[in-house]
């Protein structure tokens, strides 16, 4: 039977503020909300770059821009990956993120290389709370000095929290640990109730 609803902006919004989120179902597209325990958080605090990284920031190696490619940086995460069979981000998702980031609460992180999208990130803000979805390279450690300079200005920002739901190797390089969720959506609730802004 064909769903009579659309993912809208303001449910997903409504959904991370309550400790939820939507990812679609590769094959069929259709989108299961989702509210993990133990919960996979990268804590700001604690954070630092890979050694093998620190010689590619020094070098300067890529251009970093926020919010100048957006819904492209979507795309790219979307994209099919050697060792899965589908994406989770599905068109209904990219249109309900691309209005969340029009209505500014969904960012991206990009790293040029020589002008051109090398690689890059992006997630949902709200008050002191970055919620991160997803990320991807075409050029090595692109997405990961992506990465660094997120952290770098959810700090400057004085955001609390940086979650990235789902605990797997990739956020594990990064320092993720997982929390129970009771301590997860306690957590939420005091770093969404400070007026904090991601630019």
């Amino acid at each position: 039977m064909k769903r009579s609803f659309r993912l809208t902006a303001e449910q997903v919004l409504n959904g991370y503020v309550n400790g939820v989120f939507p990812m679609a179902e590769g094959r069929s597209g259709r989108v299961y909300w989702y509210s993990p325990d133990p919960r996979a958080i990268i804590p700001l605090d604690t954070y630092k770059p890979q050694r093998s990284l620190r010689p590619v920031l020094n070098r300067g190696e890529f251009e970093i821009r926020f919010d100048a490619a957006f819904e492209q940086v979507m795309r790219y995460c979307a994209g099919p990956r050697s060792d899965e069979s589908g994406s989770w981000i599905s068109e209904e998702i990219i249109r309900a993120y691309t209005e969340l980031h029009y209505l500014g609460y969904a960012h991206s992180v990009e790293a040029y290389y020589e002008d051109e999208l090398a690689g890059g990130l992006y997630g949902v803000s709200v008050g002191a709370a970055f919620f991160g979805e997803s990320m991807f390279y075409l050029r090595s450690n692109a997405s990961k000095v992506a990465f660094h300079y997120l952290v770098e200005q959810l700090r400057r920002q004085g955001f609390e929290l940086l979650d990235s739901q789902f605990m797997n190797d990739n956020v594990l390089r990064y320092g993720a640990i997982d929390i129970p969720r009771d301590e997860y959506l306690e957590r939420l609730r005091q770093a969404i109730s400070r007026k904090v802004r991601f630019l």
